[in-house]
């Protein structure tokens, strides 16, 4: 009986660490392009601009893109399937300088991605960001620790897309 308080103790304990973690969880990344920050939006806003540059597209050539909604600002976006998840991403705010997505991914949560771009006297300043609410779940939130590491990349991978396209 000693043996299952214990080890009920201690998953309780990590239980009650974990939620002590951030529960709101943010990765951004910026990089300099050779494009003016409009066209830069332009594409970010539009469901086919925005597969030009996708990272995901670069790493799963087998990654399944379904459009939805109108071709460009709020409301457009796409169904995505591939071997690093499923789920819908759709524009939900559109200014000169930014676009923001959410991102929905089901029981795994619903990011809030936004592109900025800001001139500069070569073309643009692009900043990618995505927040995350890990919720009071304690695995999301042990996940949280680990998001800048696994989705940096990916990020710096999209903004050399984009530099990539000027």
């Amino acid at each position: 009986m000693t043996i299952a308080y214990t080890i009920i103790a201690i998953v309780a304990a990590v239980a009650l660490i974990a939620l002590l973690l951030p529960r709101n969880v943010i990765v951004t990344r910026e990089a300099n392009v050779a494009m003016r920050p409009e066209e830069v939006i332009a594409r970010v806003a539009s469901t086919q601009g925005f597969q030009t540059f996708n990272p995901y597209c670069t790493t799963d050539p087998d990654l399944k893109i379904t459009p939805f909604g109108p071709a460009d600002g709020v409301g457009s976006g796409f169904r995505f399937e591939g071997k690093a998840g499923k789920g819908t991403q759709t524009v939900t705010d559109v200014t000169p300088t930014r676009v923001t997505h959410l991102i929905d991914l089901g029981a795994m949560g619903k990011p809030v991605q936004t592109i900025q771009a800001k001139a500069t006297e070569n073309g643009a300043q692009v900043t990618w960001t995505v927040a995350s609410d890990m919720g009071f779940n304690p695995i999301f939130r042990i996940f949280g620790l680990f998001m800048d590491r696994m989705l940096g990349k990916t990020y710096e991978l999209g903004l050399k897309n984009i530099a990539a396209l000027a």
